[in-house]
């Protein structure tokens, strides 16, 4: 971890813990080293920082390059490892990003969906994170937040104050025989596979 990383990590789990109470089911099953795709749901600001506390090391991040523009944090993203990606989510140069980052043995956070849910109900997944499975063949941890969305909602101007719950699952391997024959139908079952993980995840 990087100064900055480690601050904003000691930061973020600290007030998650203190503001919501977050909980981590089955912390024993984090990956902490190699190669990690950590697969989460989507549904408020708060699931980067969520997910990402959950783990003992720094992991990557994926933030739309606008958000560096921002005063004050903007300029801090890239020392927080986040890799900048076009808004369409169809950047091919962050993609071979993630893609060295992930064979160079690092974690990265992916969120399947693409995008945050407007109801906090589970979306279809996209096929970028199977597309990632493909090149990579890195482990899948799935993991899925409870109570993000109730917290601060996609439109939301306020913060409401509620209990937060990480449940991470079983990691998920994959072999070369599962990303043939390649291409795009391959990736959405890939990334389909993914989201089913999470779905499958309940509240204890």
């Amino acid at each position: 971890m990087t100064l900055i990383y480690n601050i904003f990590y000691t930061l973020a789990k600290f007030l998650a813990g203190l503001i919501f109470s977050r909980r981590i089911i089955h912390p024993e099953r984090m990956i902490e080293e190699g190669p990690l795709l950590l697969a989460v749901n989507h549904s408020s600001f708060f699931d980067p920082p969520l997910a990402g506390t959950c783990s003992r090391r720094g992991v990557y991040y994926l933030a739309r390059k606008s958000l560096l523009k921002w005063p004050f944090f903007g300029p801090l993203f890239p020392a927080m490892n986040v890799i900048p990606v076009d808004r369409d989510g169809n950047d091919m140069s962050a993609l071979r990003e993630v893609i060295k980052k992930v064979r160079d043995g690092n974690g990265i956070v992916l969120f399947p969906e693409g995008t945050r849910s407007k109801d906090g109900n589970l979306q279809p997944a996209r096929a970028g994170i199977g597309f990632i499975i493909a090149k990579t063949l890195a482990p899948v941890l799935p993991m899925r937040i409870f109570g993000a969305y109730e917290a601060f909602p996609k439109e939301s101007k306020g913060l409401r104050f509620t209990c937060i719950t990480v449940v991470i699952g079983e990691p998920i391997y994959f072999t070369k025989e599962d990303v043939e024959p390649g291409g795009r139908e391959t990736y959405q079952r890939l990334s389909n596979r993914v989201m089913e993980a999470i779905a499958a995840l309940k509240l204890p």
